[in-house]
C-alpha cells in the first residue's frame, strides 16, 4: 500500500494511535517480537512503524549520504545530534526515511500522527535536525510496515497481533531491547503467557 494515500485521512480507523505486539505465531518473520505503532488505519490499509529495532546506520551516515554536509562539518556536529536515534521502520520503502516527533516542529509536509505527535518525511526535518533544531522528541525511521485493505484485520482475528493505545513515552523511548515486555506490560501480559496458537469458539 502507498504511503501517500494511507496517510491521506480523511476518515481513522479503529486502530490508528495503537501499538501492533507481535504474537510468537509471528516468530521467525520479519515481525517477529515487533512492537508497531499504527499511524493510519482506515479502509484503504493501514501503516505503521516498528519501534524497537535498530539501525547499524548513523544520523552521520544519513547526512553524508544525503549530501546535507560533508565529513569535515559532520565531525564538528555536537554529540545530541551524532546520537539521533535511527530505527528500522519495517520492510517497504526501506532506503526511504521518516521522522517521528513531537508537535513543537511543523513543516509544511508534517502530518499530523496524533494531538502530540506528527510525521515528516522530507528533507526539511533532516536539515533542522542537523542545524540543532531539533523537535524535544524524535526519532528517524527507514522503511515502514504496511497491509493492504482487510490484511491486517485478518491477521489480528489470527491471533497474529495483540493491541493497546500507544504511549508517547514507550514510541520515543531509545531502549530497545526490552520494549517489547515494557509493551505488553501496559497490557498487563506476561510474554511467557502467549500461545501461538488462534482460539475460536
Amino acid at each position: 500500500m502507498v504511503f501517500s494515500t494511507l496517510m491521506d485521512k480523511k476518515e481513522r480507523g479503529f486502530l490508528d494511535g495503537q501499538f501492533l505486539i507481535a504474537m510468537p505465531g509471528l516468530a521467525n518473520s520479519a515481525f517477529e517480537r515487533s512492537v508497531i505503532y499504527i499511524c493510519a488505519h482506515s479502509q484503504a490499509g493501514a501503516m505503521g512503524f516498528i519501534i524497537n529495532r535498530g539501525q547499524q546506520i548513523t544520523f552521520t551516515d544519513v547526512l553524508l549520504h544525503l549530501k546535507i554536509m560533508d565529513s569535515n562539518d559532520a565531525i564538528m556536529l555536537p554529540n545530541r545530534t551524532r546520537d539521533f536515534p535511527i530505527q528500522f521502520g519495517g520492510p517497504v520503502e526501506t532506503g526511504r526515511g521518516f521522522v517521528l516527533h513531537s508537535d513543537d516542529y511543523s513543516s509544511e509536509s508534517s502530518i499530523p500522527v496524533s494531538d502530540d505527535i506528527s510525521l515528516t518525511a522530507t528533507l526539511d526535518i533532516v536539515r533542522a535536525i542537523s542545524n540543532g533544531r531539533m523537535p524535544q522528541r524524535a526519532t528517524m525511521l527507514l522503511g515502514y510496515a504496511g497491509w493492504a485493505p482487510g490484511q491486517l484485520e485478518n491477521e489480528i482475528a489470527n491471533n497474529g497481533w495483540l493491541n493497546c493505545p500507544a504511549s508517547e513515552e514507550l514510541i520515543f523511548d531509545r531502549s530497545l531491547d526490552d520494549k517489547y515486555e515494557r509493551a505488553l506490560a501496559l497490557m498487563g501480559v506476561d510474554p511467557r503467557m502467549l500461545s501461538a496458537q488462534a482460539g475460536h469458539a
